[in-house]
């Protein structure tokens, strides 16, 4: 490859690099709820917080409306939509089923490796809900969830929980911080764990079905 064509593919990657990193931020402060909803994203106030042009700004704004969490109405600007209480337990609902079928097919492929990271996150769990750490809890049971997505083996499901995953991450949040959510919710990842080892393909999906489903009940007792 010569000079001018390595010069070339660098700028693209700068390009795409430079947008990715202004969506995934600015995917950030939407789901943590740093903007309001339907307040306005000024491109050339946050062009100028991030150190960056208005042009990643723009792409980033227009990504991020097809992911449902701007809307751009043209000639006047862009709008936080944002995450909303129906879209919450929209997603619970979709989860419960994905995260099940999820558990199957990770019953299917899951390693010995993946197994004991789960079971390690378990007793950890256990340990720093008793602590009341809701920092760590939180972390862990992101783990937990990724590990099971990584061991399905499948990139599309993968994708498409990890985001819904991310996008109730605040929500979540509030709901292991709850009144005994920890413990119970820790107690459930404890039944999926054992029929993954077990490799019971029903249960493991019956389970991870209903721990969905016990999560929605709890947002409903937090007000969510």
């Amino acid at each position: 490859m010569d000079e001018n064509n390595k010069e070339v593919k660098q700028e693209v990657t700068d390009k795409y690099s430079l947008r990715g990193r202004v969506f995934n931020r600015l995917r950030e402060d939407i789901l943590s709820g740093k903007y309001e909803q339907e307040e306005e994203l000024r491109e050339i106030t946050i062009a100028s917080d991030f150190g960056v042009s208005r042009t990643p700004v723009r792409e980033a704004l227009r990504q991020l409306e097809l992911e449902g969490l701007v809307r751009i109405i043209p000639n006047k600007g862009a709008y936080v939509t944002g995450i909303s209480g129906k879209d919450i337990h929209d997603i619970y609902h979709i989860r419960s089923y994905l995260e099940g079928l999820c558990a199957r097919w990770a019953c299917e492929h899951i390693t010995k490796e993946q197994l004991e990271q789960l079971e390690e996150i378990v007793y950890l769990c256990e340990f720093h809900a008793k602590k009341k750490h809701l920092d760590q809890i939180v972390e862990l049971d992101n783990r937990f969830h990724e590990i099971i997505y990584e061991a399905c083996e499948s990139k599309m499901l993968e994708h498409v929980l990890r985001d819904f995953h991310h996008y109730v991450e605040r929500v979540r949040r509030i709901s292991l911080a709850g009144e005994n959510r920890a413990e119970t919710s820790n107690k459930e990842h404890m039944a999926i764990f054992q029929a993954l080892k077990k490799g019971d393909v029903e249960l493991a999906e019956k389970l991870a079905h209903e721990h969905m489903l016990r999560a929605i009940e709890n947002l409903k007792k937090c007000g969510l």
